[in-house]
């Protein structure tokens, strides 16, 4: 099993930058593709980035496709999220999470372990 932690959240203004950090705990780590989505209540949960477990191929969505940037250390067991040019519409919570899989990264529903989410509030 694997346990997941985020960090980093807070509070930026448009145009800042934050940096998410998810610690997993457990020897298996270097196993698992890593993803981190976002979801407003109310809303669907939305594919953000992944990284495969290597670290060797790295998917992202549209929206941040060029603004953020995922990695992974596999010797801190560590997965992050680099976040530039914030904007207010990516407001929300953050939340990174473990697939075993190397296939289907961007589809939530082949992750198996959840971290608590992070909130990110971007303001105007």
């Amino acid at each position: 099993q694997v346990q997941l932690v985020e960090s980093g959240g807070g509070l930026v203004q448009a145009g800042g930058s934050l940096r998410l950090s998810c610690a997993a705990s457990g020897r298996t780590f270097s196993s698992y593709a890593m993803g981190w989505f976002r979801q407003t209540p109310g809303k669907e949960r939305e594919f953000v980035a992944a990284v495969s477990w290597s670290g060797g191929s790295t998917y992202y969505a549209d929206s941040v496709k060029g603004r953020f940037t995922i990695s992974r250390d596999n010797a801190k067991n560590t997965v992050y999220l680099q976040m530039n040019s914030l904007k207010p519409e990516d407001t929300t919570v953050y939340y990174c999470a473990a697939n075993r899989g190397i296939d289907y990264l961007t589809d939530d529903r082949f992750y198996v372990y959840w971290g608590q989410g992070t909130q990110v509030t971007v303001s105007s």
